[in-house]
């Protein structure tokens, strides 16, 4: 696997090392070991799947509170998506800054977002489905998002959002969200 890093400490492009031969290829996706060389948590205790109908999709932006914080490893099986991480660790000189990463089908590329980075991502084809492995269970009491379109983050969303749930479009601005959590 090789591993890029992003703008944002802790957040990487990881991209699967390809051997090729006359059947296809070969490459791995996933081992904890040169995750861990990489100072990237190693743990898995989830994956989740989700589908997307609609080019222009938009899901996020998604974190969990402490003590439930999560690391993410995502990746698009199905179709495009602009996945974007957030900054949100106070003692991070990146505090509210964002990368964003172009993750497709075709190029096999995933984002890893470490803990206390929000995620979400925009569809940009039809049928698009994304796998993700987590660190730490989904815990609903923990669950937390900020908006996609908050102005702390000014977020340069590659295409028209279309299709938005009620909770993802009412999140707090991020000032007003920190005051409460």
């Amino acid at each position: 696997m090789i591993f890029r890093e992003t703008a944002i400490e802790g957040v990487l492009v990881v991209e699967p090392e390809r051997h090729d031969d006359e059947r296809g290829f070969f490459a791995r996706t996933w081992d904890a070991a040169e995750f861990a060389k990489q100072g990237l948590s190693g743990r898995i205790v989830q994956c989740s799947t989700s589908f997307n109908r609609r080019r222009g999709t938009l899901r996020g932006l998604h974190y969990q509170a402490p003590p439930h914080e999560e690391a993410k490893l995502v990746r698009c099986t199905s179709g495009a998506i602009f996945d974007v991480a957030v900054d949100l660790r106070h003692d991070s000189p990146t505090l509210c800054n964002w990368v964003g990463a172009e993750l497709t089908a075709e190029n096999r590329l995933a984002l890893y977002v470490p803990e206390g980075c929000a995620h979400g991502f925009l569809t940009l084809a039809d049928d698009s489905e994304i796998a993700y492995q987590m660190s730490e269970p989904h815990a609903p009491e923990a669950a937390r998002g900020v908006r996609f379109d908050d102005p702390a983050f000014a977020i340069a969303w590659p295409t028209q959002v279309v299709v938005l749930n009620e909770r993802d479009r009412s999140y707090p601005d991020y000032v007003r969200a920190e005051a409460s959590s």
